[in-house]
């Protein structure tokens, strides 16, 4: 039986803001890969894209079953996980990479996104500079940065990707 996938890019620093293993936890997603878009190189590095020439901003590329879970939902997490007031930065980490986007591939992503900016900038008193741009090119960051958290990478701690776990998300960054 085949089944509908869609996906999406959503940029917000995936692994120092745990919106990675947030993504994984959510009923539908089948897949997720951090990586880089945006850029004007081609397969960038992290080092390369940490030089801040390149242009590219750490996403979380998003598989999802749309019987299962909806665009919104994606939407829903990608606006509670960052401040997405901050321009190229989210906490601690200061960059172009770290900025706050939402890179769509087709012209209903691009409506919802719109749409929830718009809503979301109606609970902030701070301006929303998350931009909403038709994405680009998607490159796989290395195999150490896939399922970080999950992996327990740095800390030695593995966490949950199981769906709907509730366990608190500790990142690091």
């Amino acid at each position: 039986m085949y089944r509908r996938r869609e996906t999406s890019l959503l940029s917000s620093p995936p692994v120092a803001s745990g919106v990675e293993l947030a993504y994984q936890r959510i009923p539908g997603v089948t897949e997720t890969e951090v990586g880089y878009t945006q850029g004007i190189s081609h397969n960038p590095s992290y080092k390369d894209v940490c030089t801040n020439t390149t242009n590219h901003a750490e996403v979380v590329r998003v598989q999802y079953d749309p019987n299962e879970c909806t665009y919104e939902t994606l939407l829903d997490l990608f606006w509670s996980r960052h401040d997405p007031t901050t321009l190229n930065r989210q906490g601690k980490l200061v960059g172009a990479q770290y900025r706050s986007g939402i890179y769509f591939y087709t012209p209903e992503q691009e409506k919802l996104a719109r749409e929830s900016l718009e809503n979301q900038q109606k609970k902030l008193e701070k301006k929303i500079v998350s931009e909403i741009l038709p994405a680009k090119k998607f490159y796989k960051a290395e195999e150490y940065h896939q399922h970080y958290l999950s992996k327990g990478e740095k800390s030695g701690h593995a966490q949950s990707p199981a769906k709907s776990c509730k366990d608190p998300i500790s990142c690091f960054g």
